[in-house]
């Protein structure tokens, strides 16, 4: 059966290099025990530290943040009491501890805890790629060993969104390296499960945490097996080794019949888009890529590549999400890309493939290896590009390899981030990003589009910020720094023996700590 799809109002995250798949003997399911749960998922985390950005959209199974978000992306309290006291023209948030919550190795919470987390990720020597999410916070002090304060350098109106960012414990990392130290890979937290073993590539594995706060979770183990191919894992579901895995639509389709199985599909923020680098010669010519805007057919891929389980992608946000421009979406117009590059300069030449001023519309498009979607994507992309006469020359190669060619390849990439627009299309699109990391992979520089995205960061008032947001995306269609392609839902397949599951809008990053298992410590085994 199939969950019913949600859309509630909801990391740029970051891309994370996917490990190679795992042999089918390196992990086994449950044998049908309801107390454990084996879950295949495509990628592991490059670090289980929240000091260098794990988990800081929520979710994590180790830790909690102060802050929560329910199943409709509601925020609740976690290891605050309540909800922030709001202040001083909303340039201060206070927040009260939860009474009695300690971390897994018996150490009590204290309001210094939180303030070692932000003070660290904030601090330029730590190695956290997302701190300019943070940027809104002046100063985080405790008031006492419950108490914490952030003054803000400007009022953020999303701030308390961003307190879902899981707390450390400084008696353990504050002693150690931040960037190197052993609690990157042996956390200690105050979440529903504690970490008993991480085998690189292969599998991590967790048991319930005794003394959670929420209390003693009811799935006592859970195995995250890292199977990177999409038909290994469903192999592997189907032959019982796992108890459940994240799954492309297709392959997901094919367990329909399957009576012992349920099919989860979330509806998410996730989509994927070309990057087209503006210090390309061809990528860099701003017709090249509105001629790539018209001759793309969304339609098409979310039909043939996600057999349905998506929506077309007119820009970073879907087109059901509040704060979407209405207008803007654009139908796949192979004569207009023409007419475009014909205005340009852009000639047809041997082959079919333009040229202007001896230089032809040639370039590469990179894609990680052992993503069938992303492949999918990259190779509809390029056929639709060659029926105007851009040749794109599609190469699959590991995040290792793509990283350092970013500058100047094209990369089919995925971002998304849930909650407040501020949280994916900064960091998307701000040029004081370009090239920091996976931010703003496109180098994309557009003064008119920096300013939206800086009015709709200090902006407190709702008008005003979608006012900027509006501006935004329609300036993203007459200058578009990458093509958006498909908003994707993302669709799991689970042995059916527990109840409780649910599914939240998910963000880029899913399958390790979203989908079903969101809420894992919440489940019941079926009676």
């Amino acid at each position: 059966m199939t969950v019913r799809r949600t859309r509630a109002a909801a990391v740029v995250a970051a891309l994370i290099g996917a490990a190679a798949c795992s042999a089918p003997s390196s992990g086994t399911g449950s044998g049908g025990a309801a107390d454990s749960v084996v879950i295949g998922v495509a990628s592991e985390p490059d670090t289980l530290s929240p000091l260098l950005g794990y988990g800081k959209d929520g979710n994590s199974k180790i830790f909690d943040g102060l802050l929560a978000l329910d199943a409709d992306m509601e925020l609740r309290p976690a290891l605050a009491s309540s909800l922030p006291q709001v202040g001083d023209g909303g340039l201060t948030y206070t927040y009260t501890l939860r009474d009695g919550v300690k971390f897994s190795d018996g150490e009590p919470l204290t309001s210094a805890d939180v303030v070692f987390t932000y003070r660290t990720i904030l601090d330029e020597k730590t190695n956290n790629t997302s701190r300019s999410e943070l940027d809104a916070i002046k100063e985080v002090r405790a008031d006492s060993d419950d108490k914490v304060v952030f003054t803000l350098k400007y009022p953020y109106a999303p701030f308390a969104g961003r307190t879902v960012l899981p707390i450390v414990p400084e008696h353990i990392a504050g002693g150690q390296n931040p960037n190197t130290g052993s609690f990157n890979t042996e956390p200690v937290g105050t979440g529903p499960y504690v970490l008993t073993g991480w085998r690189k590539g292969e599998k991590l594995t967790f048991k319930a945490n005794p003394g959670y706060w929420g209390g003693a979770p009811r799935v006592k183990k859970v195995t995250m097996a890292i199977v990177k191919d999409d038909d290994v894992r469903a192999t592997r579901l189907r032959s019982g080794d796992l108890d459940g895995a994240v799954l492309p639509p297709n392959l997901a389709a094919t367990f329909k019949g399957d009576k012992a199985k349920t099919t989860y599909a979330a509806k998410s923020y996730d989509f994927r888009a070309v990057t087209l680098p503006q210090e390309n010669k061809v990528t860099g010519d701003r017709a090249i890529r509105q001629a790539l805007d018209a001759a793309v057919n969304r339609e098409a891929m979310v039909d043939k590549i996600l057999d349905g389980a998506g929506h077309p992608a007119y820009g970073p946000l879907p087109v059901d999400d509040p704060w979407f421009a209405g207008g803007i979406e654009r139908p796949h117009d192979l004569a207009k890309a023409q007419r475009v590059l014909d205005r340009a300069g852009w000639k047809a030449g041997d082959g079919g493939i333009r040229a202007k001023d001896g230089l032809r519309a040639s370039f590469t498009l990179l894609y990680p290896s052992g993503d069938k979607v992303r492949q999918d994507h990259a190779l509809a992309y390029a056929s639709d590009a060659k029926k105007a006469g851009i040749e794109v020359k599609v190469e699959s190669a590991t995040w290792e390899v793509i990283e350092p060619r970013m500058g100047n390849d094209a990369v089919l990439a995925g971002f998304g981030s849930s909650g407040d627009p501020d949280f994916g299309l900064h960091t998307l699109l701000h040029s004081s990003l370009a090239g920091d990391g996976f931010n703003n992979m496109a180098r994309y520089d557009n003064p008119a589009v920096d300013k939206a995205l800086d009015t709709g960061r200090r902006g407190q008032d709702t008008t005003t910020r979608k006012t900027a947001y509006e501006t935004l995306q329609r300036e993203l269609v007459e200058d578009p720094g990458y093509t958006f392609l498909t908003h994707i839902d993302h669709v799991y397949v689970l042995a059916d023996r527990w109840e409780g599951l649910t599914t939240q809008v998910e963000p880029h990053e899913h399958g390790f700590a979203s989908g079903p298992w969101w809420n894992l410590q919440d489940w019941r085994p079926k009676k």
